[in-house]
């Protein structure tokens, strides 16, 4: 997957289209990238995989 868009764009672009998501939800430690992205991953009630399709479809806008 090649990202084209910045992680401020794609955390914008995530809460707007996740009500539910807020600023805290993205906020992780360095090294805890995969605890936050489990996390985003159970408040959505998504898999990591479905997850991660989510933030391929970011970069076609």
């Amino acid at each position: 997957m090649e990202i084209t868009r910045s992680w401020r764009e794609q955390k914008i672009m995530l809460k707007q289209r996740f009500l539910i998501l807020n600023d805290s939800d993205f906020e992780f430690d360095e090294g805890e990238r995969e605890s936050m992205l489990n996390k985003l991953a159970k408040k959505l009630k998504k898999t990591r995989e479905e997850l991660k399709l989510v933030f391929a479809e970011l970069q076609t806008y």
